[in-house]
């Protein structure tokens, strides 16, 4: 069985930074891309980022790009995500998930692990 337990948001004010981290546990991390979404009040969960087994060609949305960095540590099995210049439509709960053997994907669906999520807040 496979957990993920995301920390690291908060409140922040806006162009502040955040760092979360998605511990995992589990065999074969590395084995599996792994990806970021989130979830505003009212709104469909939308995709963040998303990275390969080995840490290489990372996919953001665009709403994220070149303020987000998604990053990993297989030898500590754990996912990160990098906020920088965070904006008030930022906040939401953020949740990590484990690919199921798909490669970094956009879609929530093909994503067979999900932590519990985390909540990050940025204020005007």
């Amino acid at each position: 069985q496979v957990q993920l337990v995301e920390s690291g948001g908060g409140l922040v004010q806006a162009g502040g930074s955040l760092r979360l981290s998605c511990a995992a546990s589990g065999r074969a991390f590395s084995s599996y891309a792994l990806g970021w979404f989130r979830q505003a009040p009212g709104r469909e969960r939308e995709f963040v980022a998303a990275l390969s087994r080995s840490g290489s060609s990372p996919l953001y949305a665009d709403s994220v790009k070149g303020r987000f960095t998604i990053s990993r540590d297989n030898a500590k099995n754990t996912v990160y995500l990098q906020m920088n210049n965070l904006k008030p439509e930022d906040t939401a709960v953020y949740y990590c998930a484990r690919n199921g053997g798909y490669g970094t994907s956009r879609y929530p669906n093909t994503y067979d692990f999900w932590g519990q999520g985390t909540q990050v807040t940025v204020s005007s």
